[in-house]
């Protein structure tokens, strides 16, 4: 009778060894995020509201139609997307590497997603971060 590895700890083991650092850091953003209850940045259409969940890999101050802005761009593992907040120079906790969880309209802007004004709840830090 033959034994299966499927769920076994050692199959994860087995897993891992073959799978790219990034590639596991991934997979640990995107559950992260359906543990928060946001949609795969992946999984989101243009035009709907949607509530992504990831760690900020860039915050910067750029003029959106003559106005300051801050732009900050999440990752959850599965793409990436721009957040946009206009009017505004800076926003305290809104740094590279912090956790959050944003809700607004996805929208297209030079062919990358962006949500502009999104409401936002900035996540725990965890212990050791």
């Amino acid at each position: 009778m033959a034994k299966t590895l499927a769920g076994s700890p050692l199959r994860k083991m087995w897993q891992r060894l073959g799978t790219s650092d990034a590639d596991i850091e991934a997979g640990e953003l995107q559950e992260s995020a359906r543990g928060a209850g946001a949609t795969a940045i992946d999984h989101c259409a243009c035009g709907e509201i949607v509530t992504v969940c990831g760690p900020l890999r860039s915050v910067t101050l750029l003029p959106v139609a003559g106005l300051p802005s801050v732009e900050a761009e999440l990752y959850d593992g599965s793409g990436a997307i721009s957040l946009v907040w206009m009017g505004r120079r800076r926003i305290q906790g809104i740094e590279p590497g912090r956790v959050l969880t944003a809700t607004g309209r996805l929208g297209m802007a030079q062919g990358r997603r962006v949500i502009y004004n999104p409401r936002y709840a900035l996540r725990p830090i965890s212990v050791g971060e």
